[in-house]
């Protein structure tokens, strides 16, 4: 290990790339203590920061206590999540935008660039019933006269410029630095929350003898989940493939045999993201119509999308529904986004490859396609149930639990593609890596 370290560090361009990707996660963890202006800090932390509500407690997980504390990153990454939902599936209805994708480079510079734009009117979007919301909070010469139009252009512009900024440095880490970029702003915002959950959870194991057990069940359930997501992350189903023999000249070429990696959680933890940002949207549009007080059928609504530990079961019931329903839809779609059956077929047909009983051609894709559907029905079955475990635990523990399996799944899975990415640069160059 202390060997594998030292060797990465000797290569320039990866030491390059992990010191570019510090100073990045610095200026990101600098940004989230830099309040909203205008906002009446200790208040909202006090009746806002530390609520127990379920929706909340998440997304304050996420964000790193950015909203906690009403930060200009209060939004996270959630906008560019919802642009980048929206400009997927309008790929499947606009022809135009599906062609893009197939492109190259210039194609996809294209649609990187829509999802900005899109992430700019989602961030509006979202701002803007932040303020209906939260603006109570806003000190009392930003709420009245010409000074709440001051306050409210004030308050959404520090959002949706945070939130700018933010998509920018997650780029800019996919592009120089070490992983994906809006992962690791993620996988960062709940590393820091790590301290401040493990002293909460000392705090209540000093009530007791009960305590102490609740505690003790509770790291040794962290420790299977941890293990459970490991070996999920690292199954894989491999297909078979033969390649035929070919004369060409005087050489002969082909006649070996490989297999097609389908891995079990092939698409990560992007449908769980998606379906974190899905989950606050109607929360956003409630407060837009209702202005921030919403009653009758919205309250219902609010009180499904917006779970904490005291709420009634049934709402809990509904929201964990809700939400592993999305979870598994966004993995299928996330999936075949990133998978096509169709292609890996005429690919294998050109190099003369074949899976054994299987005919080339639609034969081909049609197999590809029904294996790849059943082991995404797994992972998305696990992927669901690793989600809703925080939300089951609320109902069930005095305490609030929001470092739970989403949570353990986003670091475990960004921590494994950290370190395959570094595994593939080190390989490259001759060195041993951490994973062999």
């Amino acid at each position: 290990m202390l060997q594998t370290l030292k060797d990465i560090f000797s290569v320039k361009d990866i030491r390059k790339k992990i010191i570019f990707t510090i100073f990045i996660i610095l200026l990101y963890r600098i940004g989230s203590f830099v309040t909203v202006p205008g906002i009446d800090k200790i208040s909202f932390m006090e009746q806002v920061g530390t609520s127990s509500n379920g929706l909340l407690a998440t997304i304050n997980l996420i964000s790193g206590g950015s909203f906690g504390r009403f930060s200009i990153f209060a939004m996270t990454i959630g906008p560019y999540v919802t642009a980048s939902i929206v400009l997927n599936l309008l790929q499947v209805i606009v022809p135009s935008l599906d062609k893009l994708k197939n492109e190259g480079e210039e194609g996809r510079k294209k649609l990187s660039k829509y999802t900005k734009y899109l992430t700019i009117a989602f961030a509006i979007i979202e701002g803007l019933g932040l303020y209906l919301t939260y603006r109570g909070f806003l000190l009392p010469q930003l709420t009245y006269g010409a000074g709440a139009i001051a306050g409210c252009l004030l308050f959404m512009a520090s959002l949706i410029a945070g939130t700018a900024l933010l998509t920018w440095l997650g780029d800019k880490i996919t592009e120089y630095g070490i992983g994906n970029g809006i992962s690791m702003i993620v996988f960062v915002g709940i590393i820091s929350r790590i301290p401040s959950g493990a002293a909460a959870l000392y705090t209540y194991a000093k009530g007791g003898f009960v305590p102490i057990l609740v505690v003790v069940a509770l790291i040794i359930a962290m420790i299977a989940v941890i293990a459970g997501v490991i070996y999920v992350q690292q199954a894989e189903r491999r297909i078979p493939v033969n390649y035929a023999k070919r004369v060409v000249g005087r050489k002969m070429y082909g006649g070996q045999n490989t297999h097609i990696p389908i891995k079990v959680a092939m698409a990560g933890v992007m449908p769980i993201i998606f379906a974190m940002s899905f989950m606050m949207f109607p929360g956003t549009i409630i407060s837009l119509c209702t202005k921030g007080n919403p009653t009758g059928f919205w309250a219902v609504i609010t009180n499904i999308f917006s779970v904490s530990s005291s709420s009634a079961w049934y709402y809990l019931l509904a929201y964990s529904v809700i939400y592993m329903l999305l979870i598994i839809g966004f993995t299928f779609a996330y999936t075949m986004f990133i998978v096509n059956p169709v292609e890996i077929s005429n690919q294998l047909k050109k190099n003369g490859g074949f899976i054994p009983g299987i005919r080339a051609g639609k034969n081909t894709s049609e197999y590809i396609s029904k294996v790849l559907k059943n082991i995404t029905a797994v992972g998305a079955l696990f992927l669901a149930l690793i989600a809703i475990l925080p939300v089951l635990l609320q109902g069930a523990l005095p305490i609030s639990i929001s470092f739970g399996g989403t949570s353990v799944l986003i670091i475990v899975s960004v921590g494994l593609e950290v370190l395959k990415n570094l595994e593939t640069q080190m390989v490259s160059r001759h060195y041993t890596g951490f994973l062999n």
